[in-house]
């Protein structure tokens, strides 16, 4: 699904990103973890095209991605849940899901002006496919109630609907359990295992090893911008360098 080529990105002379090389398979559930300031949002942000790489290769099922604007990558299957609840306020649980169906959708401000049958027909579709993923996520029942009212555990739940009225072929997940209490997260994690169960190919950023590790098919470890690991959650776990990264000293004998 993804291929990335020793991709690189400085930011005032200091590398967050430094020849990064990595493998997603399709249908995969990579999880990307690290220490803060490890890299691994401006990762995602190459990847969906928020950020430009100085250096390297990103290829999305065979085709080169790198110079590509993010609404470019976005029509081509690349959807990011950032970290932190982005919602637009004044409007409707269906109405910010609605927003993330766009990117797809060939009619332009004339047709919209105009209302014409092409607008007509896609603003149809997009309506449906908005029920059918708050209805995939759990909020079927909360589409009509404005966003704001939401509890932050079901904000995140309702942008990864936006992400999904996209359909996504590869959906980048920035640490979408941050703040949730415990049950908020047992219920997005199950949320996650679902849509990867569906087919869908996930990349997770999370600080909570036990959280992505419990998900994740294959870990990939950023320290100071660089793969310091990569491997099954097991083999990572009694990794003495993740170890020594995350602990910030070396591992008992």
């Amino acid at each position: 699904m993804l291929r990335i080529e020793g991709l690189s990105r400085p930011f005032g002379g200091v590398y967050a990103v430094r020849n990064v090389s990595v493998d997603v398979a399709d249908g995969e559930l990579r999880g990307i973890i690290g220490p803060n300031g490890a890299g691994k949002s401006t990762l995602f942000n190459l990847i969906s095209g928020h950020l430009r790489p100085t250096q390297g290769r990103i290829t999305l099922r065979s085709e080169r991605i790198e110079g590509l604007s993010a609404h470019e990558r976005a029509r081509r299957g690349i959807a990011i849940v950032f970290q932190g609840a982005r919602i637009f306020r004044g409007m409707t649980v269906r109405e910010n899901v609605m927003v993330g169906a766009h990117a797809r959708t060939r009619h332009g401000f004339l047709d919209a002006a105009l209302r014409t049958p092409l607008h007509k027909r896609e603003e149809r579709e997009i309506r449906q496919s908005t029920d059918a993923a708050l209805e995939r996520v759990g909020l079927a029942d909360w589409a009509d109630r404005y966003a704001e009212a939401l509890p932050l555990g079901q904000q995140r739940t309702m942008q990864v609907a936006r992400a999904l009225c996209g359909e996504p072929a590869l959906l980048l997940l920035d640490e979408p359990a941050s703040g949730l209490r415990a049950r908020e997260r047992h219920e997005l994690a199950r949320l996650i295992e679902g849509l990867r169960g569906g087919g869908l190919t996930i990349m997770l950023i999370e600080h909570d090893v036990q959280f992505v590790s419990n998900l994740a098919d294959r870990l990939t470890v950023l320290n100071l911008g660089e793969i310091l690991a990569e491997g099954a959650p097991e083999e990572i776990r009694r990794n003495d360098d993740v170890i020594t990264a995350y602990l910030g000293r070396e591992p008992a004998p």
